[in-house]
């Protein structure tokens, strides 16, 4: 059995409903697009303009940015930490 078989058959399956569309990007998709340690200027000028989904509504990541005071992040979870404690976590509200 390869890895990825296992992966799979670890991760539970989760079906998309029917639901109303959530605007923005998770914070997860965002991360992926960077390679890591990066300057805070250069997330600002390659991602800034992304939209990212927060419990207040969509975001501008250029505007999250403008609260957080590192000027480098050496990986992707000091990164999201310091996101996060701008944004906060819970529930993403969608569209109705």
């Amino acid at each position: 059995m390869s890895d990825d078989e296992s992966e799979e058959e670890d991760a539970p399956a989760v079906e998309l409903g029917e639901g109303p569309d959530v605007e923005g990007a998770p914070l997860s998709r965002i991360t992926a697009r960077l390679t890591w340690g990066i300057e805070h200027s250069t997330i600002v000028e390659r991602e800034g303009d992304s939209v990212v989904r927060t419990p207040d509504g969509p975001q501008q990541l250029s505007e999250i940015m403008v609260d957080i005071n590192e000027t480098y992040f050496s990986d992707r979870h000091e990164f999201t930490e310091a996101v996060r404690g701008v944004i906060s976590e819970g529930p993403v509200p969608t569209e109705s």
